[in-house]
């Protein structure tokens, strides 16, 4: 009788030691962009992909939960542009309208959800702008 119950809490323990190690975490994911370069302006579309790294496979249907585009990487920071969200042309692919102003490096700083995961995706996805 005792050897069933120790077998029965052995493998609870083992299938809620799997179902935890079944989960990706948030870092495991990564936005990619699409085209590293484009050019500068109004109501630019730039296109990023959701990459899973384990995997190198596109994800689909993530929710996107925090968006900012800024030039923190050349120093500027507060030149921030409002950031629209705009329909993807392909699956794992997330599209966002933008103003881009003037030529330089340009820093997207996203928070997914991916479906599925308990950990928020964090990403920062540096595009250049060029005249």
């Amino acid at each position: 009788m005792i050897n069933k119950i120790l077998s029965a809490a052995a493998i609870g323990v083992a299938l809620s030691l799997t179902s935890i190690s079944a989960f990706a975490a948030g870092s495991d994911y990564a936005f990619e962009p699409t085209a590293p370069e484009m050019k500068k302006g109004d109501d630019v579309v730039v296109t990023l992909r959701l990459v899973h790294k384990p995997s190198g496979k596109l994800v689909s249907d993530a929710i996107v939960v925090r968006k900012r585009v800024d030039m923190a990487p050349d120093g500027m920071a507060d030149m921030e542009s409002q950031v629209e969200p705009v329909p993807a042309s392909e699956p794992g692919t997330y599209a966002f309208k933008t103003d881009l102003p003037m030529a330089g490096r340009y820093q997207f700083s996203l928070a997914a959800k991916v479906q599925g995961e308990p950990e928020t995706v964090v990403s920062k996805v540096i595009i250049k702008a060029v005249k």
